[in-house]
């Protein structure tokens, strides 16, 4: 697609993640692992299709974009303040070591001082995207434990805007064969600190009543369509402002825009509007890491490559996690936090291919960076499922407390005690409504929601609830489907609602399941999927009105 590389690069890369990432559903691995193949394909390594990796990198860009712009909403700059007397200390702690032990590989592969710093830096910073997906499957977005985490990367946000300034000058002094003297570099990061501090007032001064107030305005003229176009423009147009004026990242621009759009009512209507690209820029993300990846490093220097995965999935992984430990944390919050941090991703690409610009770093150790990166992305995943396994055994550490004032604790899950129950997967309005029913008629009641504010509402109600994804299998496993009654489905996104009955099926051959339909179409899914009776809305509501033309 020479003639259309933008076009080529945005098909071939969500043709191909869709591809490689239902395989990898068939295979039951995480997606992530069909989106960083799909980009290995239409990389420049693997014959075949090749899509433009600038191109990629910047529509990637938008996706961390997005993403921190999803999370700035649902933060407050209370949240991010309860946090920094951790987050700090641990994230340049761990950074701290985490760069000497890329030091120490470096200076046993006898490579030059610089280079080892870089390599070490760079291997010292966690990805943006994957620690919050992570974090967003597991619902710990508004715990302690997410809250430290998103500090952590802050914080680690902040360094590399001051790392990325510094290299070029380090770079240019070291070329010139003098190296730049203690006043210069204090004036750099003077001057760099000085526009972080600028940015952050404004946004507090001016943002923070700006951003709420035309959210508001444009509100009030009713229109849909502005109202995205509103969200869109606020999100991408600070974090593009801020990266240009500033000189801060677009990453944390984006967050502060987030942050500064969460004190208005609407934050939820926003977030709901950027859901859909941000997941679909999110792939791309992977994708073009995929792109990056030479595999002929894994053969020509395979040790030096697990050298480099092990001080990030093994030594970042344990400097966190003692670092935690000493600020006296529960040790479910401690492993958490390690394990989100035992991966590397975009930062640490910018930062090492900043020094391959300046000749400060080699190609190969690029290359090495790149391969080790990858493949902690890729056991980020597997890490995080080894540690819910072991989440039962930390009850006692979990329970003391992680979870804040109105937030839900995503705690281990137990199988309920219940036996020919009515379960209701989701406690939106039509969920509430067939729990009272249910209630009424003396069934046993068992409620599959995530959402925090419902949940609030099952438990001050005191009914049973299992907190999660209702698809999820391990939620599914837990409301002991084999000797319910009946399985009521109430999710309004058709695909998640066949999930569930597909899965419901296979663990009890003969259970009731009815669900709702928003259409034919949906109907004729859900039966496909194995239920016995779906509830068309419009139809219901038809028969309904019609009834209601009868006379008297």
């Amino acid at each position: 697609m020479h003639d259309a590389p933008l076009i080529g690069t945005i098909v071939g890369g969500i043709v191909l993640a869709f591809f490689f990432a239902a395989l990898a559903h068939r295979l039951k691995l995480p997606p992530l692992a069909g989106y960083l193949l799909a980009g290995v394909v239409c990389g420049p390594f693997t014959p075949g299709f090749v899509a433009d990796g600038h191109l990629a990198h910047q529509l990637a860009e938008i996706g961390v974009v997005l993403l921190m712009f999803g999370v700035g909403l649902h933060f407050s700059l209370k949240d991010l303040l309860s946090v920094k007397a951790i987050a700090i200390p641990g994230a340049l702690g761990q950074m701290a070591v985490a760069t000497m032990l890329g030091m120490l590989l470096g200076w046993m592969l006898g490579w030059p001082v610089a280079q080892s710093f870089v390599f070490g830096l760079a291997l010292s910073v966690a990805s943006t995207v994957v620690l919050l997906r992570a974090m967003e499957e597991r619902r710990l977005m508004d715990t302690e434990r997410g809250r430290i985490a998103v500090g952590w990367l802050i914080v680690e946000d902040l360094a590399m805007v001051l790392a990325l300034v510094l290299l070029p000058a380090i770079g240019a002094s070291l070329g010139a064969g003098q190296a730049m003297s203690f006043g210069e570099i204090a004036a750099t990061v003077g001057i760099t600190v000085g526009k972080v501090v600028a940015f952050v007032a404004v946004m507090l001064i001016v943002g923070r009543r700006l951003i709420p107030w035309v959210l508001k305005v444009i509100a009030q003229t009713g229109s849909r369509e502005l109202f995205r176009l509103a969200v869109l423009a606020i999100a991408l147009g600070v974090a593009f402002g801020a990266a240009g004026l500033f000189g801060v990242s677009f990453e944390l621009g984006a967050f502060f825009a987030g942050m500064m759009m969460g004190e208005s009512k609407l934050s939820h209507d926003a977030a709901e509007e950027t859901l859909p690209l941000r997941d679909a820029f999110a792939v791309l993300f992977f994708v073009s890491i995929g792109m990056l990846f030479n595999y002929h490093v894994l053969f020509a220097e395979p040790l030096v490559v697990l050298a480099a995965l092990a001080i990030i999935v093994v030594g970042k992984s344990l400097a966190a996690l003692g670092i935690v430990l000493a600020f006296r944390k529960p040790l479910s919050t401690a492993l958490t936090i390690a394990v989100s941090l035992s991966q590397i991703g975009e930062f640490s690409f910018i930062l090492i291919g900043v020094g391959v610009a300046q000749n400060l770093v080699t190609k190969d150790a690029q290359d090495v960076l790149l391969a080790a990166a990858i493949l902690s992305i890729l056991l980020n995943p597997l890490l995080f499922k080894l540690l819910d396994r072991a989440k039962a055994r930390l009850d006692a550490s979990t329970s003391q407390g992680e979870a804040p004032a109105g937030a839900v604790e995503a705690a281990p899950l137990h199988s309920t005690a219940l036996s020919g129950h009515v379960v209701i997967a989701g406690y939106g309005r039509l969920g509430q409504l067939l729990g009272e029913a249910a209630h009424a008629a003396g069934h046993p009641l068992l409620v599959l929601e995530e959402e925090k504010d419902h949940v609030a509402v099952l438990q001050q109600q005191g009914i049973e609830t299992i907190v999660g994804n209702a698809s999820s299998d391990e939620v599914l496993e837990a409301a002991n489907l084999p000797q319910a009654k009946a399985l009521l489905v109430t999710l309004p996104q058709a695909f998640e609602s066949g999930e569930v009955i597909r899965a419901a099926r296979q663990l009890n051959a003969k259970l009731r399941i009815i669900a709702r339909a928003d259409s034919e179409a949906c109907r004729d899914h859900l039966q496909a999927q194995g239920a016995d009776l779906v509830v068309l809305g419009e139809r219901e509501l038809a028969r309904a009105m019609t009834e209601g033309l009868a006379p008297a």
